[in-house]
């Protein structure tokens, strides 16, 4: 499909351009409004969440005002992991739900996506049908038949409780002192209590939001900050969440830091001792040793374009349940219809604690293959393919591999950049591959 708007994960830009302006988002509420609408029959409600970012409050305005100019009701519930909005949509049986949030990116970014009413991803043929909409002209309903807005006051205390009831009733953590890094995001008043409900000595850290340091030094993205906490409180395992918490990584008390690839395998590894698992969803960026242990636990793996939606579409296409990225998406379709770093972190902790083993424990026999990724910057609409001198240092670096390693170049679906991935050994051999590639990309654009 070709998009407009739309990226693979919703809408996202810098506040203040478009699409992240008033005016965009003031008729995309109307247009998602008319689609859900025609859809769902006369007056459908939708929620909206958000997370910490200061743009949130007139981004969240506008939407609301075109959404009740289609007629639509609105329901607010204020920060809340992006997972959070899916779940509440599907148990408050509502047409939509509507994330504010650029994810891990800085501040001065926000973006827009939507969930369905049974929780999962907005489809994309209605993202288009959308699409469409968005350009024809905004009207407005008559004021009888203009849609109501309200708050859900008890919002994060329904997700907390959703969240520890996917791990099992048995268990606890108590005895086990884990700091929880929420990235100054939209898990800040949630996590922490998931876990210390459950019994976990637990040091809150990236909870004190204030619109413009969300992602900043602390969370996935920045994990030297939870390696150091964990260290400095003599802690056992650390958490860290992105800025709209549907992405995980972990950092154990020996300074081990686990990507979503590892922390995958600990879940898998421990299911697949008790039940049988029909397959598992990896993307083009997940380690070429992760596929290779699965091959040797006769497990079936397959691989998706890069970016949540695509496993999670991958899931569904083969009726598996488990699948995830590198980067710390962790879809548990058994727990949850999208990705979400507390109930990641949660399955990761029920293998340990049933299996009584420490994370590097469950992983010692995943060797994973050295990477390194490279983000090039380069105008909108590149199409590296189209250059020879790109597609010629390509082929060098397969050849230097000689089978033993992946070579992967894809655009961000969300950045302007092309991400060059090498991965194999050597790491000398890998490191030289991807920045000739990564220099051939810039001789192309002239940056």
């Amino acid at each position: 499909m070709s998009r407009s708007y739309f990226g693979t994960d919703g809408i996202r830009g810098t506040v203040g351009a478009a699409p992240m302006t008033p005016e965009v988002v003031l008729r995309l509420g109307y247009a998602a409004g008319k689609v859900l609408a025609g859809r769902d029959g006369q007056h459908p409600a939708v929620l909206i969440g958000k997370d910490t970012r200061i743009s949130g409050y007139m981004i969240e305005a506008a939407l609301e005002a075109g959404l009740s100019a289609a007629g639509i009701d609105v329901l607010l519930c204020g920060p809340l992991p992006t997972p959070g909005v899916a779940y509440l949509t599907r148990a408050l049986r509502l047409s939509a739900g509507i994330v504010i949030s650029a994810s891990h990116n800085p501040y001065p970014d926000n973006g827009i996506k939507f969930f369905s009413g049974d929780g999962y991803k907005l489809p994309d043929a209605v993202e288009a049908e959308i699409e469409r909409a968005l350009d024809a002209p905004m009207g407005c309903n008559e004021a009888a038949s203009l849609g109501r807005a309200r708050r859900i006051d008890d919002a994060q205390g329904r997700y907390v409780e959703f969240c520890k009831s996917t791990f099992p009733g048995e268990l606890d953590l108590k005895g086990m002192r884990i700091v929880v890094d929420c990235a100054q995001g939209a898990a800040y008043d949630v996590a922490p209590h998931v876990f210390h409900e459950l019994g976990a000595d637990v040091v809150p850290i990236g909870v004190a939001p204030d619109g413009v340091n969300i992602n900043q030094a602390f969370g996935a993205t920045s994990p030297q900050t939870l390696l150091d906490e964990v260290k400095r409180q003599h802690a056992d395992l650390g958490l860290a969440l992105d800025g709209d918490g549907d992405r995980l990584v972990i950092a154990d008390r020996e300074g081990r830091l686990y990507d979503g690839d590892q922390l995958l395998y600990a879940i898998v590894k421990h299911r697949a001792a008790a039940n049988r698992i029909a397959g598992v969803a990896g993307t083009l960026m997940t380690n070429l040793g992760f596929e290779q242990a699965l091959a040797r636990m006769q497990l079936p793996f397959a691989r998706a374009r890069v970016g949540d939606r695509y496993v999670l579409e991958l899931l569904r296409e083969k009726g598996w349940q488990l699948g995830g990225e590198n980067s710390g998406h962790i879809i548990c379709l058994d727990k949850h219809t999208t990705g979400d770093g507390i109930i990641s972190a949660l399955q990761v902790l029920t293998a340990m604690r049933e299996r009584g083993r420490t994370l590097a424990e469950l992983t010692a026999d995943l060797v994973m293959l050295p990477q390194v990724l490279l983000n090039v910057e380069v105008p909108r609409g590149f199409d590296w393919k189209q250059h020879a001198a790109i597609a010629a240092a390509q082929s060098r670096a397969e050849r230097s591999l000689e089978g033993r390693g992946r070579v992967l170049l894809r655009p961000s679906g969300t950045e302007p950049v092309l991400r060059v991935m090498v991965e194999g050994e050597p790491r000398e051999a890998i490191d030289a591959a991807a920045r000739e590639i990564a220099a051939a990309v810039r001789q192309a654009t002239g940056t």
